[in-house]
């Protein structure tokens, strides 16, 4: 196995950063079809690879086997995390190879997992959206733990420690070309069918916690009202450019977005959801959720609503309506993230217990046109199905295949 202990990310590859295309271009309207997806979640290795160093043979079979589970549930859609923590699931000229792979950031797994996933899912049927983290970093706050070349390491004031992490400045322009460049490299190289993100934007709160940007802004804030509508006009730019970008790149490629369930509480807005979430992702993450629907710069989006019906805090029956009501006379499509793994874990409320919890949400969104489809979390559970839910959603719903929305 070959060790790039010291990969440069060379000036040429970072001068290659260029301006985004017009942002206004709209998602293009879908036709027939219903998503039936699975998340691969790679942070971590929460569901693959397993564990750290397996040969690059195992590491494959293993890919395969989740890819092969996809299908026995009748799923026609994978979205594969392939940019976890600033860094590569493919041969990047701009980030490390993942540590997750082989345990050591920057070292050659000996193959391309990234190239592998699209033509193995195809092979079987699947799509497979990449799916990336924008500025998550590191689980640590010691830049000297990254890679040789990284390019944080390199540019240290790209770089904000907050609540024992690092994290990629949203607010400075140069970060948010280069972030997008090393997005796209992966979109340009594979003919892959989506380019995903998920929920972090900026950070989660940290209680106690301050995300020191007083620079940024001082030189980039100007004209705003607040340092929150200056943080959100970043993560709208940053989602903005990032679409019209993907549809010239891959015009066939969909761009959509799975935010936290909850856009804003309605005693906070009354434009808001009935709920009473502790996080909101317009206030908490700087990410206006709602506005990319209504603005139609999605292809779709797919909230994280993880909570059962009769949740009181997040009902599940009250945020799929507030979701639906949101697409509605939208190009942009709906899909609804799932929690399957919370189905029979004894820590989590009752009602995740019945392992019929599940098939109740998706009879619940036959009700809704808007909502075409489901997303699950993620792929271990939809292979194992310790609580046997995601063999009731299949017997209950998935009778016959499907096609992904086109």
């Amino acid at each position: 196995m070959r060790r790039l202990s010291r990969r440069v990310f060379t000036a040429a590859a970072l001068s290659t950063l260029v301006p985004a295309a017009d942002a206004a271009a709209r998602p293009r309207r879908a036709g027939p079809g219903e998503m039936r997806g699975m998340w691969l979640a790679t942070v971590f290795r929460r569901d693959w690879p397993s564990r750290a160093g397996l040969p690059a043979a195992a590491q494959r079979a293993e890919l395969c086997a989740h890819l092969d589970a996809a299908v026995r549930r009748r799923l026609n859609t994978v979205f594969f995390q392939v940019r976890p923590m600033a860094d590569a699931f493919w041969p990047s000229p701009y980030e490390p190879w993942s540590q997750f792979l082989t345990g050591t950031q920057g070292e050659d797994p000996g193959w391309d997992p990234l190239g592998t996933a699209v033509e193995e899912a195809h092979a079987r049927g699947l799509e497979l959206h990449a799916w990336f983290n924008p500025y998550r970093v590191a689980s640590h706050t010691d830049l000297t733990r990254l890679a040789a070349g990284h390019p944080a390491r390199r540019n240290p004031d790209w770089v904000v420690p907050y609540g024992g992490r690092l994290f990629y400045n949203p607010g400075l322009p140069q970060v948010r070309a280069f972030v997008e460049e090393a997005i796209l490299d992966a979109v340009r190289r594979y003919p892959v069918d989506g380019v995903h993100f998920d929920d972090y934007f900026y950070p989660y709160p940290v209680e106690g916690g301050v995300f020191d940007d007083d620079r940024a802004y001082a030189a980039y804030g100007g004209g705003f009202t607040s340092r929150a509508a200056w943080r959100r006009h970043n993560i709208d730019l940053l989602v903005q450019e990032t679409a019209a970008r993907v549809r010239t790149l891959r015009p066939a490629a969909r761009f959509g977005v799975s935010p936290f369930g909850v856009w804003r509480n309605a005693e906070t807005d009354p434009r808001g959801s009935d709920t009473w979430a502790g996080v909101q992702t317009y206030d908490d993450l700087y990410a206006d959720t709602r506005k990319w629907v209504r603005s139609g710069w999605l292809d779709y989006i797919c909230p994280q609503i993880y909570w059962n019906i009769g949740f009181r805090a997040a009902d599940y029956a009250t945020l799929l309506p507030w979701w639906a009501g949101v697409a509605q006379g939208t190009p942009t499509r709906l899909y609804v993230g799932e929690a399957l793994y919370r189905a029979g874990d004894p820590a989590q409320p009752a009602a995740w217990r019945d392992p019929a919890e599940l098939s109740r949400h998706l009879t619940l969104a036959k009700r809704y046109p808007q909502a075409r489809g489901h997303v699950f979390f993620a792929a271990k559970e939809v292979g194992a199905d310790p609580a046997g839910a995601m063999a009731r959603v299949v017997a209950d719903h998935y009778g016959q295949p499907a096609q992904p929305p086109r």
